[in-house]
């Protein structure tokens, strides 16, 4: 019978039946499971093919007692202020992909994510004792507002944290981001590629530093081509806010030939209101959105746009994220993704 499909009956295997399959102590068995380093290789491999054949699974909470680590991470979405705008989160297809990116490097590794969310002050204080109890041995961070207090609690509280873009003021916390800017001159470039000459925006909110580089980025690349002025109107990363971008840019603009929009979401929005105001697209108006999301190939014609590697980042930020568990006092770091323009029918 295999090791792994005990009867009930059965006893579960211990360290010391590890230990004699692996033809060590009880004590080295112990020093692999928990991490020790300065164990001889050989050895090491000796007592994980020991614990495969056994069928031994460590007991994690006493695993714990020893390395004061609960091989858990929270997941915190921060900032979205009440249920509704929770709702909006989860059914935003960036934040799925953040979730993909964390799960996928985090499962090989036996690390589990916790999911919690701090939209208002009362939760955000539940996020932080939870956290000094030690019910996950870190956070990764994705807050919604620039005005969010979580990152810098965080910081102050002593844990082990990484942010999902740079902190909208300076705190001494890791982070991971894009170059936003270098991805709104490639829509920039795309658009002028493509003969564009009354070019408009929908910009992200304003008050996040993601909505403010993607506009200056994008506005740079026009003035450097002799754009002085690029109208804008301003939206909110969501569906709804690009369909009343798109109205207010026609209603000022009726003659506008190129868009970039700061968010694939926002851009779906758009595309079906210049169909309404008999805009074709790309003949009468092309389209550059930014994400490279699930929202991009669900547009039509399907869009082209900055990729934005969310998953490639998430893992990153897990990975920062244990770096500074297994070595408090690590100084922050950041780490910057470069975009790249994905081209597809609207342009």
């Amino acid at each position: 019978m295999s090791p792994h499909l005990r009867p009930a009956s059965e006893s579960l295997p211990t360290l010391e039946d590890v230990a004699r399959a692996a033809g060590v102590s009880r004590a080295t068995v112990s020093r692999v499971i928990n991490g020790v380093r300065n164990v001889d290789p050989a050895i090491q491999e000796a007592v994980r093919r020991a614990v495969e054949e056994t069928g031994y699974v460590p007991n994690r909470a006493a695993r714990s007692l020893v390395t004061r680590r609960t091989g858990a991470i929270a997941l915190v979405v921060s900032g979205a202020g009440d249920e509704s705008g929770l709702s909006n989160i989860l059914t935003d297809p960036f934040f799925g992909r953040v979730a993909a990116g964390i799960v996928s490097f985090l499962r090989p590794r036996g690390v589990h994510p916790l999911l919690m969310f701090a939209e208002t002050a009362e939760s955000q204080a539940q996020v932080l004792t939870s956290l000094r109890q030690g019910n996950a041995d870190g956070a990764v961070l994705v807050s919604t507002h620039a005005d969010d207090p979580l990152p810098a609690l965080l910081v102050e509280a002593g844990l082990p944290a990484v942010l999902f873009a740079k902190p909208a003021r300076p705190i001494p916390i890791s982070y991971v981001d894009l170059d936003h800017r270098a991805g709104a001159k490639l829509a920039a470039d795309h658009l002028l590629a493509r003969d564009r000459r009354r070019i408009v925006t929908i910009s992200g909110p304003l008050d996040v530093p993601a909505g403010q580089d993607r506009l200056a980025g994008f506005r740079d690349a026009l003035a450097a081509h002799g754009r002085a002025y690029v109208p804008c109107a301003e939206g909110g990363f969501t569906y709804d806010s690009g369909e009343a971008a798109m109205e207010r840019l026609l209603a000022e603009h009726p003659d506008l030939d190129g868009v970039f929009v700061a968010n694939d979401l926002m851009a779906q929005g758009a595309l079906p209101v210049l169909r309404q105001h008999g805009r074709r697209v790309p003949e009468d108006v092309a389209v550059v959105g930014f994400d490279d999301s699930s929202a991009a190939t669900a547009c039509r014609p399907p869009l082209t746009t900055v990729r934005h590697p969310v998953e490639d980042m998430a893992a990153e930020m897990a990975r920062l994220l244990l770096d500074h568990v297994e070595r408090p006092g690590l100084p922050p770091t950041s780490v910057i993704f470069d975009p790249a323009l994905v081209v597809r029918q609207s342009t």
